[in-house]
């Protein structure tokens, strides 16, 4: 399945090594993730040299030609935001999935599309099994 993993890179990386976690195993289960260097520490250094347009066209394209799109939201990020509400915009299905003791913006949490999940996880182990749980059902 051809993913988009959107996660935050400007608005904080707290949880990088959870991002790094759920692409590997998205990786390993044979997924196409054209994201996956979002996850990686030196994503803020190479974006960086990118035009802010050349990142929008190269992000929309890969939002179209996904499958599903998977965010992590536990880190309020602007574009994460714009992201999901794009995917769900051209009618693509969209997974939220957040730590439990983080707060999730209510533009997410009351939005009633059935295109639209939402899940807490209590550790990363426990979102990559939600995770591929969703996926098998898709």
């Amino acid at each position: 399945m051809n993913i988009y993993f959107a996660c935050s890179i400007t608005g904080g990386r707290e949880f990088e090594t959870v991002y790094q976690e759920i692409v590997a195993a998205l990786i390993a289960d044979g997924h196409i993730i054209p994201t996956s260097h979002l996850a990686q520490s030196e994503v803020i250094e190479n974006e960086r040299i990118l035009a802010p347009q050349d990142v929008f066209e190269r992000d929309v394209n890969w939002i179209k030609n996904c499958d599903v799109l998977i965010a992590e939201v536990s880190v309020p990020s602007h574009g994460v935001g714009y992201e999901i509400g794009y995917a769900l915009h051209i009618g693509k299905p969209a997974l939220c999935i957040y730590q439990k003791d983080h707060r999730v913006s209510k533009m997410i949490t009351g939005n009633p599309t059935r295109a639209l999940t939402i899940q807490a996880y209590s550790n990363v182990e426990e979102a990559i099994s939600y995770l591929r749980e969703y996926l098998q059902n898709r």
